[in-house]
Protein backbone atom coordinates (compact mmCIF):
# COMPACT_ATOMS: atom_id res chain seq x y z
CA UNK A 1 0.00 0.00 0.00
CA UNK A 2 1.70 3.26 -1.09
CA UNK A 3 2.01 6.25 1.19
CA UNK A 4 -0.32 9.12 0.30
CA UNK A 5 1.54 11.77 -1.73
CA UNK A 6 -0.91 14.25 -0.22
CA UNK A 7 -0.12 13.34 3.39
CA UNK A 8 3.30 11.68 3.43
CA UNK A 9 5.10 14.95 4.20
CA UNK A 10 2.95 15.66 7.27
CA UNK A 11 5.79 14.90 9.75
CA UNK A 12 7.97 17.53 8.05
CA UNK A 13 5.11 20.05 8.16
CA UNK A 14 4.58 19.34 11.85
CA UNK A 15 8.28 19.89 12.53
CA UNK A 16 8.21 23.18 10.61
CA UNK A 17 5.28 24.31 12.76
CA UNK A 18 7.17 23.34 15.91
CA UNK A 19 9.89 25.70 14.73
CA UNK A 20 7.30 28.45 14.66
CA UNK A 21 6.89 28.62 10.90
CA UNK A 22 3.54 29.16 9.24
CA UNK A 23 2.82 26.43 6.72
CA UNK A 24 0.45 27.16 3.83
CA UNK A 25 -1.29 23.88 3.00
CA UNK A 26 -1.63 23.69 -0.76
CA UNK A 27 -1.16 19.92 -0.63
CA UNK A 28 -4.69 18.84 0.26
CA UNK A 29 -8.19 19.55 -1.00
CA UNK A 30 -9.44 20.88 2.32
CA UNK A 31 -11.34 24.08 1.51
CA UNK A 32 -11.45 26.91 4.03
CA UNK A 33 -14.97 27.70 2.79
CA UNK A 34 -17.48 27.49 5.68
CA UNK A 35 -19.86 24.53 5.65
CA UNK A 36 -23.41 25.80 4.88
CA UNK A 37 -25.27 27.13 7.92
CA UNK A 38 -28.28 24.91 7.18
CA UNK A 39 -26.06 21.82 7.49
CA UNK A 40 -24.31 22.95 10.66
CA UNK A 41 -27.60 23.89 12.31
CA UNK A 42 -28.98 20.42 11.63
CA UNK A 43 -26.07 18.92 13.59
CA UNK A 44 -26.33 21.45 16.42
CA UNK A 45 -30.08 21.03 16.78
CA UNK A 46 -30.43 17.28 16.47
CA UNK A 47 -32.74 15.83 19.10
CA UNK A 48 -31.33 12.31 18.92
CA UNK A 49 -31.18 10.46 22.23
CA UNK A 50 -29.14 7.64 20.70
CA UNK A 51 -26.74 7.80 17.76
CA UNK A 52 -27.86 4.53 16.27
CA UNK A 53 -27.17 2.52 13.15
CA UNK A 54 -28.95 3.57 9.99
CA UNK A 55 -30.03 1.31 7.15
CA UNK A 56 -26.89 -0.09 5.49
CA UNK A 57 -27.83 1.75 2.28
CA UNK A 58 -28.33 4.98 4.23
CA UNK A 59 -31.40 6.62 5.74
CA UNK A 60 -34.32 6.48 3.31
CA UNK A 61 -35.19 10.10 4.03
CA UNK A 62 -31.69 11.13 2.97
CA UNK A 63 -31.70 8.90 -0.11
CA UNK A 64 -35.01 10.37 -1.23
CA UNK A 65 -33.74 13.91 -0.72
CA UNK A 66 -30.47 13.13 -2.46
CA UNK A 67 -32.36 11.71 -5.43
CA UNK A 68 -34.25 15.00 -5.54
CA UNK A 69 -30.95 16.87 -5.74
CA UNK A 70 -29.87 14.80 -8.75
CA UNK A 71 -33.19 15.39 -10.48
CA UNK A 72 -32.73 19.13 -9.88
CA UNK A 73 -29.49 19.03 -11.89
CA UNK A 74 -31.03 17.03 -14.73
CA UNK A 75 -30.15 13.48 -13.65
CA UNK A 76 -33.24 11.24 -13.56
CA UNK A 77 -32.59 9.03 -10.52
CA UNK A 78 -34.82 7.75 -7.72
CA UNK A 79 -33.84 6.81 -4.19
CA UNK A 80 -33.62 3.09 -5.02
CA UNK A 81 -30.79 3.79 -7.46
CA UNK A 82 -28.27 5.09 -4.97
CA UNK A 83 -26.48 3.85 -1.88
CA UNK A 84 -25.03 6.11 0.82
CA UNK A 85 -21.40 5.42 1.69
CA UNK A 86 -18.73 6.54 4.11
CA UNK A 87 -17.32 9.17 1.79
CA UNK A 88 -16.64 8.99 -1.92
CA UNK A 89 -13.66 6.78 -1.12
CA UNK A 90 -15.84 3.95 0.15
CA UNK A 91 -18.18 4.47 -2.78
CA UNK A 92 -15.41 3.81 -5.28
CA UNK A 93 -13.96 0.92 -3.29
CA UNK A 94 -17.37 -0.78 -2.99
CA UNK A 95 -17.97 -0.19 -6.70
CA UNK A 96 -14.68 -1.84 -7.62
CA UNK A 97 -15.28 -4.77 -5.28
CA UNK A 98 -18.79 -5.21 -6.68
CA UNK A 99 -17.92 -5.55 -10.37
CA UNK A 100 -14.22 -6.42 -10.60
CA UNK A 101 -12.43 -9.65 -9.72
CA UNK A 102 -8.77 -10.00 -8.71
CA UNK A 103 -6.63 -9.79 -11.83
CA UNK A 104 -9.11 -7.65 -13.77
CA UNK A 105 -7.83 -4.44 -15.32
CA UNK A 106 -9.17 -0.89 -15.07
CA UNK A 107 -7.98 1.84 -17.43
CA UNK A 108 -7.41 5.25 -15.82
CA UNK A 109 -6.10 8.44 -17.46
CA UNK A 110 -3.08 9.65 -15.51
CA UNK A 111 -2.18 11.65 -13.55
CA UNK A 112 -4.98 10.32 -11.34
CA UNK A 113 -6.09 10.73 -7.74
CA UNK A 114 -3.54 8.67 -5.83
CA UNK A 115 -6.07 6.72 -3.78
CA UNK A 116 -7.50 5.16 -6.95
CA UNK A 117 -4.33 3.10 -6.99
CA UNK A 118 -4.81 2.18 -3.33
CA UNK A 119 -8.41 1.06 -3.88
CA UNK A 120 -7.34 -1.02 -6.87
CA UNK A 121 -4.67 -2.71 -4.75
CA UNK A 122 -7.26 -3.56 -2.07
CA UNK A 123 -9.52 -5.05 -4.76
CA UNK A 124 -6.65 -6.97 -6.37
CA UNK A 125 -7.20 -5.04 -9.58
CA UNK A 126 -4.52 -3.88 -12.01
CA UNK A 127 -4.47 -0.20 -12.95
CA UNK A 128 -3.65 0.33 -16.63
CA UNK A 129 -2.74 4.00 -17.14
CA UNK A 130 -3.16 6.06 -20.28
CA UNK A 131 -1.04 9.17 -19.91
CA UNK A 132 -2.38 12.70 -20.39
CA UNK A 133 0.15 15.49 -20.83
CA UNK A 134 0.60 18.99 -19.50
CA UNK A 135 1.21 20.28 -23.04
CA UNK A 136 -2.50 19.99 -23.89
CA UNK A 137 -3.81 20.75 -20.41
CA UNK A 138 -4.30 17.05 -19.52
CA UNK A 139 -7.11 16.47 -21.99
CA UNK A 140 -8.32 12.90 -22.45
CA UNK A 141 -5.75 11.03 -24.58
CA UNK A 142 -6.90 9.97 -28.08
CA UNK A 143 -9.37 7.09 -28.23
CA UNK A 144 -6.94 5.09 -30.35
CA UNK A 145 -4.39 5.24 -27.55
CA UNK A 146 -6.99 4.24 -24.99
CA UNK A 147 -8.25 1.44 -27.22
CA UNK A 148 -4.76 -0.02 -27.45
CA UNK A 149 -4.83 -0.56 -23.69
CA UNK A 150 -7.90 -2.82 -23.80
CA UNK A 151 -7.22 -6.53 -23.29
CA UNK A 152 -9.33 -9.58 -22.44
CA UNK A 153 -8.83 -8.64 -18.76
CA UNK A 154 -10.13 -5.08 -19.12
CA UNK A 155 -13.39 -4.65 -17.23
CA UNK A 156 -13.68 -0.90 -16.60
CA UNK A 157 -12.56 2.65 -17.35
CA UNK A 158 -12.33 5.19 -14.51
CA UNK A 159 -12.30 8.97 -14.85
CA UNK A 160 -12.75 11.90 -12.49
CA UNK A 161 -14.77 14.78 -13.92
CA UNK A 162 -13.84 17.56 -13.21
CA UNK A 163 -10.47 16.00 -12.59
CA UNK A 164 -8.48 15.66 -9.43
CA UNK A 165 -5.48 16.28 -9.65
CA UNK A 166 -5.38 18.23 -12.95
CA UNK A 167 -8.54 20.36 -12.83
CA UNK A 168 -9.40 19.23 -16.37
CA UNK A 169 -13.12 19.28 -17.25
CA UNK A 170 -14.07 16.51 -19.68
CA UNK A 171 -16.38 17.69 -22.44
CA UNK A 172 -19.61 16.04 -23.49
CA UNK A 173 -17.85 14.98 -26.71
CA UNK A 174 -15.12 13.21 -24.75
CA UNK A 175 -17.70 11.44 -22.61
CA UNK A 176 -19.59 10.34 -25.71
CA UNK A 177 -16.35 8.91 -27.10
CA UNK A 178 -15.91 6.98 -23.86
CA UNK A 179 -19.51 5.78 -24.19
CA UNK A 180 -18.74 4.26 -27.58
CA UNK A 181 -15.67 2.52 -26.16
CA UNK A 182 -17.58 1.19 -23.16
CA UNK A 183 -20.44 -0.17 -25.24
CA UNK A 184 -18.16 -1.65 -27.88
CA UNK A 185 -16.15 -3.64 -25.33
CA UNK A 186 -18.92 -4.18 -22.72
CA UNK A 187 -17.07 -2.34 -19.95
CA UNK A 188 -18.09 -0.52 -16.79
CA UNK A 189 -17.51 3.23 -16.66
CA UNK A 190 -16.69 4.53 -13.20
CA UNK A 191 -17.03 8.32 -13.00
CA UNK A 192 -16.01 10.30 -9.93
CA UNK A 193 -18.23 13.41 -10.09
CA UNK A 194 -17.58 14.92 -6.65
CA UNK A 195 -16.47 18.26 -8.16
CA UNK A 196 -19.58 18.63 -10.33
CA UNK A 197 -20.39 22.12 -9.00
CA UNK A 198 -16.93 23.50 -9.77
CA UNK A 199 -16.88 24.19 -13.53
CA UNK A 200 -15.54 27.51 -14.82
CA UNK A 201 -15.40 29.89 -17.79
CA UNK A 202 -19.01 29.30 -18.80
CA UNK A 203 -18.54 25.54 -19.16
CA UNK A 204 -21.07 23.14 -17.68
CA UNK A 205 -20.80 19.65 -16.28
CA UNK A 206 -22.27 16.75 -18.23
CA UNK A 207 -22.97 13.71 -16.06
CA UNK A 208 -22.09 10.26 -17.30
CA UNK A 209 -25.50 9.19 -15.96
CA UNK A 210 -27.00 11.05 -18.93
CA UNK A 211 -25.12 9.06 -21.57
CA UNK A 212 -27.81 7.16 -23.53
CA UNK A 213 -27.70 3.37 -23.54
CA UNK A 214 -25.31 3.06 -20.60
CA UNK A 215 -27.67 2.34 -17.70
CA UNK A 216 -26.02 -1.04 -17.06
CA UNK A 217 -22.50 0.34 -17.47
CA UNK A 218 -22.19 3.68 -15.66
CA UNK A 219 -21.42 3.84 -11.94
CA UNK A 220 -21.07 7.35 -10.51
CA UNK A 221 -19.26 8.18 -7.28
CA UNK A 222 -20.26 11.31 -5.36
CA UNK A 223 -19.60 13.01 -2.03
CA UNK A 224 -20.67 15.93 0.17
CA UNK A 225 -17.02 16.70 1.02
CA UNK A 226 -16.31 19.33 -1.63
CA UNK A 227 -19.82 20.42 -2.64
CA UNK A 228 -20.62 21.58 0.89
CA UNK A 229 -17.07 21.92 2.26
CA UNK A 230 -17.81 19.05 4.65
CA UNK A 231 -14.84 16.73 4.18
CA UNK A 232 -15.01 15.39 7.73
CA UNK A 233 -18.65 14.35 7.47
CA UNK A 234 -17.51 11.29 5.47
CA UNK A 235 -20.67 10.91 3.43
CA UNK A 236 -20.68 9.81 -0.19
CA UNK A 237 -22.83 7.82 -2.56
CA UNK A 238 -22.87 5.24 -5.34
CA UNK A 239 -25.36 6.16 -8.06
CA UNK A 240 -26.23 3.68 -10.81
CA UNK A 241 -29.27 2.33 -12.64
CA UNK A 242 -27.71 -1.14 -12.62
CA UNK A 243 -29.73 -2.83 -9.86
CA UNK A 244 -27.41 -5.86 -9.70
CA UNK A 245 -24.44 -3.62 -8.97
CA UNK A 246 -26.34 -1.90 -6.15
CA UNK A 247 -27.48 -5.23 -4.69
CA UNK A 248 -23.88 -6.43 -4.65
CA UNK A 249 -22.57 -3.17 -3.20
CA UNK A 250 -25.20 -3.42 -0.47
CA UNK A 251 -23.56 -6.64 0.75
CA UNK A 252 -20.33 -4.74 1.32
CA UNK A 253 -22.32 -1.95 2.96
CA UNK A 254 -23.95 -4.46 5.30
CA UNK A 255 -20.52 -5.77 6.28
CA UNK A 256 -19.54 -2.30 7.50
CA UNK A 257 -23.04 -1.92 9.03
CA UNK A 258 -23.95 1.69 8.20
CA UNK A 259 -22.64 5.06 7.04
CA UNK A 260 -22.17 7.75 9.74
CA UNK A 261 -25.44 8.83 11.33
CA UNK A 262 -24.43 12.43 12.06
CA UNK A 263 -22.90 12.79 8.62
CA UNK A 264 -26.19 11.74 7.04
CA UNK A 265 -28.07 14.33 9.10
CA UNK A 266 -25.66 16.97 7.83
CA UNK A 267 -25.87 15.69 4.25
CA UNK A 268 -29.66 15.61 4.22
CA UNK A 269 -29.90 19.17 5.53
CA UNK A 270 -27.20 20.36 3.11
CA UNK A 271 -29.42 19.55 0.13
CA UNK A 272 -31.38 22.68 1.14
CA UNK A 273 -28.32 24.91 0.80
CA UNK A 274 -29.43 28.11 -1.00
CA UNK A 275 -28.13 28.95 -4.46
CA UNK A 276 -26.54 32.11 -3.06
CA UNK A 277 -24.04 29.92 -1.18
CA UNK A 278 -22.85 28.25 -4.39
CA UNK A 279 -22.76 31.56 -6.27
CA UNK A 280 -20.47 33.02 -3.62
CA UNK A 281 -18.26 29.93 -3.50
CA UNK A 282 -18.02 29.84 -7.29
CA UNK A 283 -16.84 33.45 -7.47
CA UNK A 284 -14.35 32.83 -4.69
CA UNK A 285 -12.78 29.88 -6.49
CA UNK A 286 -12.64 31.76 -9.80
CA UNK A 287 -10.76 34.56 -8.06
CA UNK A 288 -8.39 32.12 -6.36
CA UNK A 289 -7.78 30.14 -9.53
CA UNK A 290 -7.08 33.17 -11.69
CA UNK A 291 -4.71 34.70 -9.17
CA UNK A 292 -2.76 31.52 -8.53
CA UNK A 293 -2.42 30.39 -12.15
CA UNK A 294 -1.25 33.86 -13.14
CA UNK A 295 1.23 34.00 -10.24
CA UNK A 296 2.64 30.58 -11.10
CA UNK A 297 3.05 31.30 -14.79
CA UNK A 298 4.88 34.53 -14.02
CA UNK A 299 7.57 32.53 -12.18
CA UNK A 300 10.54 31.73 -14.40
CA UNK A 301 10.50 28.14 -15.65
CA UNK A 302 7.05 27.28 -14.21
CA UNK A 303 4.25 25.84 -16.40
CA UNK A 304 0.68 25.82 -15.10
CA UNK A 305 -2.32 25.05 -17.36
CA UNK A 306 -5.61 26.83 -16.65
CA UNK A 307 -7.92 24.34 -14.83
CA UNK A 308 -11.45 24.10 -16.17
CA UNK A 309 -12.92 22.73 -12.95
CA UNK A 310 -12.40 21.44 -9.39
CA UNK A 311 -9.78 23.39 -7.39
CA UNK A 312 -6.48 21.79 -8.31
CA UNK A 313 -3.77 22.15 -10.88
CA UNK A 314 -0.78 20.04 -11.82
CA UNK A 315 2.12 22.45 -12.20
CA UNK A 316 5.57 21.84 -13.66
CA UNK A 317 8.48 23.32 -11.71
CA UNK A 318 12.11 23.94 -12.73
CA UNK A 319 13.52 21.55 -10.13
CA UNK A 320 15.37 18.24 -10.18
CA UNK A 321 12.84 16.28 -8.13
CA UNK A 322 9.58 17.59 -6.67
CA UNK A 323 9.58 14.98 -3.89
CA UNK A 324 12.95 16.34 -2.74
CA UNK A 325 11.89 19.94 -3.33
CA UNK A 326 8.61 19.56 -1.40
CA UNK A 327 10.45 18.07 1.57
CA UNK A 328 13.13 20.77 1.40
CA UNK A 329 10.43 23.47 1.52
CA UNK A 330 9.36 22.16 4.92
CA UNK A 331 12.67 21.10 6.44
CA UNK A 332 15.18 23.67 5.13
CA UNK A 333 13.39 26.70 3.75
CA UNK A 334 11.52 29.64 5.19
CA UNK A 335 10.64 33.08 3.90
CA UNK A 336 9.67 35.57 6.59
CA UNK A 337 9.03 32.56 8.85
CA UNK A 338 6.60 31.02 6.33
CA UNK A 339 6.71 28.09 3.93
CA UNK A 340 4.50 26.04 1.62
CA UNK A 341 3.36 22.42 1.61
CA UNK A 342 2.84 20.86 -1.84
CA UNK A 343 1.86 17.39 -3.07
CA UNK A 344 4.58 15.88 -5.29
CA UNK A 345 3.02 14.59 -8.49
CA UNK A 346 5.04 11.36 -8.51
CA UNK A 347 2.27 9.78 -6.43
CA UNK A 348 -0.35 10.64 -9.06
CA UNK A 349 1.31 8.59 -11.80
CA UNK A 350 1.72 4.85 -12.26
CA UNK A 351 5.43 5.46 -12.87
CA UNK A 352 6.73 7.97 -10.30
CA UNK A 353 9.37 9.34 -12.66
CA UNK A 354 6.61 10.88 -14.82
CA UNK A 355 5.76 13.30 -12.00
CA UNK A 356 9.25 14.18 -10.83
CA UNK A 357 9.01 17.70 -12.26
CA UNK A 358 5.40 18.29 -11.22
CA UNK A 359 3.33 19.05 -8.12
CA UNK A 360 -0.38 19.17 -7.42
CA UNK A 361 -1.45 22.49 -5.95
CA UNK A 362 -4.88 23.01 -4.36
CA UNK A 363 -6.13 26.60 -4.44
CA UNK A 364 -8.27 26.15 -1.36
CA UNK A 365 -6.96 29.09 0.71
CA UNK A 366 -8.07 32.72 0.93
CA UNK A 367 -6.51 35.12 -1.56
CA UNK A 368 -4.23 36.74 1.03
CA UNK A 369 -2.94 33.34 2.08
CA UNK A 370 -2.45 32.36 -1.57
CA UNK A 371 -0.50 35.58 -2.14
CA UNK A 372 1.83 34.74 0.72
CA UNK A 373 2.12 31.12 -0.42
CA UNK A 374 2.99 32.11 -4.00
CA UNK A 375 5.60 34.58 -2.73
CA UNK A 376 7.15 31.81 -0.60
CA UNK A 377 7.22 29.46 -3.57
CA UNK A 378 8.74 32.10 -5.84
CA UNK A 379 11.51 32.85 -3.34
CA UNK A 380 12.10 29.14 -2.73
CA UNK A 381 12.61 28.46 -6.42
CA UNK A 382 15.27 31.17 -6.53
CA UNK A 383 17.44 29.49 -3.89
CA UNK A 384 16.65 25.78 -4.18
CA UNK A 385 19.95 23.90 -4.71
CA UNK A 386 18.36 21.51 -7.20
CA UNK A 387 16.95 24.11 -9.57
CA UNK A 388 17.33 22.95 -13.18
CA UNK A 389 16.80 26.08 -15.30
Amino acid sequence: MPASPIRKLVPFAEEAKRKGRRVYHLNIGQPDIPTPDVAMEAIRNTDLKVIEYSHSAGNESYRRKLAGYYRSVGIDIDHTQLLVTTGGSEALLFSMLSVLNPGDEVIIPEPFYANYNSFALIAGVKVVPVTATIENGFALPPMEELGQKITLKTRAILICNPNNPTGYLYSRKELEQLREMVLKHDLYLFVDEVYREFCYDGKTHFSALNLPGTDQHVIVVDSVSKRYSACGARIGAIITRNSEVLQTALKFAQARLSPPTLGQILGEAAVDTPKSYFDEVYQEYIQRRNFMVDALNRMEGVICPMPGGAFYTITQLPVDDTDRFSQWLLSDFEYENQTVMLAPASGFYSRPELGKKQVRIAYVLKINDLKNAMKCLEEALKVYPGRTV
